[in-house]
């Protein structure tokens, strides 16, 4: 339960999951144009009377086409959200010239959810529009028919709430590094609540990862040099701790979610989610920031600093681009490979913030990232050993 994509890519693993839940996702997102649909060769291409040697470059040009579907995807998800963590913490790092800094994060998820919604609403049309038969799109603009809205509602509620508790973190102190570390060990709360709700068992090897992610990452947040200029606040460690919290939710909501789909017999498409979740999102951040006073205060800052609007506007974009990477490449590959280029991009993002953004970080503090990396690492090796010995279990048996 606790194995799905992390930071932004949480908008798109629904999809992820709904890949594993049934064959017809990848049907479904082979849908989406917007990204480049390169056609696997059909195994019929090459009768069973025809030469080796065309054989032999029939495979060739597939595995060739493979790989390079592969290197499209996994290089989109890598420049998309890499790109992605670091204009997010330019944009809390950021200090006018009066010395105030943007902290409206409500604001900010009102906007990044407003570019998710319009790149999701595009492509839907797009799709919509490139159909050449009824069967393969239900509506004229790409959507999926009869598809009930009311399950997104909750969903866009615990996944606006997990992503602005971590922006909050981070306009509270709380290190990029540190803060993306921590939501790596999204496991624990979802574990916490299996064993308390569900009567779930783990093994071993599940608590030694969970307290490796943790126990590194409150080494690295307690362990700085004189000369750092980012500091761990409580508050900003209290909002993380409710990211975590929301992203425990998050998980049981999106189960649902799927179960509510299949209970109706309506498989959505990976837009449908993208979309209809961001719709939600984007109502709720706006009702909260409304309340809290943060929507007039977020348009007034960034009047007075361009510089920032346009940080986020990349910064929004990033998030709906790379969700489509995700998509793209789930559809066509395991969704283990899908995890660890997320997962390895994570790692890439944290030790590009603390070489790059100017963080010092004394030597207990580089001992405590080894540790949640290696923790990090462990479920994708896990996960890797996993999907070979069912591959080699399926020829056995073959």
């Amino acid at each position: 339960a606790y194995d799905m994509t992390q930071s932004t890519e949480d908008n798109a693993m629904s999809f992820e999951l709904s890949a594993r839940d049934g064959a017809s996702a990848t049907s479904e997102a082979d849908k989406a144009p917007l990204l480049p649909i390169h056609d696997v060769p059909a195994d019929a291409a090459s009768p069973a009377s025809s030469l080796n040697v065309g054989s032999s470059a029939a495979t060739n040009n597939d595995t060739k086409s493979r790989a390079m579907q592969l290197l499209f995807g996994a290089g989109g998800i890598y420049a998309s959200f890499l790109y992605y963590g670091s204009l997010q913490e330019d944009v809390f790092r950021y200090e006018s010239e009066d010395g105030t800094k943007f902290t409206h994060a409500w604001y900010l998820q009102v906007l990044e959810s407003l570019a998710n919604v319009i790149f999701g609403t595009i492509a839907l049309i797009v799709m919509g529009a490139s159909s050449n038969s009824k069967n393969s799109v239900g509506l004229w603009w790409g959507g999926t028919p009869n598809l009930p809205k009311k399950p997104f509602v909750s969903s866009g509620f615990s996944q606006v709430c997990s992503k602005a508790f971590t922006s909050l973190a981070l306009a509270n102190g709380l290190s990029f590094p540190v803060a993306t570390l921590a939501k790596s060990g999204k496991m624990a709360p979802v574990m916490l609540g299996s064993l308390i709700l569900g009567g779930a068992t783990y093994g071993l090897r599940e608590y030694l990862q969970v307290l490796a992610i943790i126990g590194g990452t409150a080494i690295l947040s307690m362990s700085k040099k004189k000369a750092s200029t980012s500091e761990s606040t409580p508050l900003g460690v209290v909002f993380i701790l409710l990211a975590l919290v929301m992203d425990g939710v998050t998980g049981g909501v999106q189960k649902r979610l799927l179960a509510d789909m299949k209970r109706v017999q309506v498989t959505p498409q990976p837009y449908d989610l993208m979309t209809y979740t961001n719709l939600f999102m984007m109502l709720f951040a706006l009702l909260i920031s409304f309340v809290l006073g943060e929507f007039s205060q977020g348009i007034a800052y960034c009047a007075s600093n361009p510089k920032v609007f346009s940080l986020i506007w990349k910064f929004s974009m990033c998030s709906a681009i790379g969700q489509s990477f995700i998509f793209y490449t789930v559809a066509r590959f395991d969704p283990l490979v899908c995890s660890t280029v997320t997962t390895t991009r994570k790692i890439l993002s944290v030790l590009y913030s603390i070489l790059f953004k100017g963080h010092s970080i004394a030597g207990q503090g580089w001992l405590g990232l080894l540790l949640a990396i290696g923790g990090i690492a462990s479920e994708v090796v896990h996960k890797a050993m996993g999907a070979g010995k069912k591959k080699l279990k399926s020829l056995g048996s073959s």
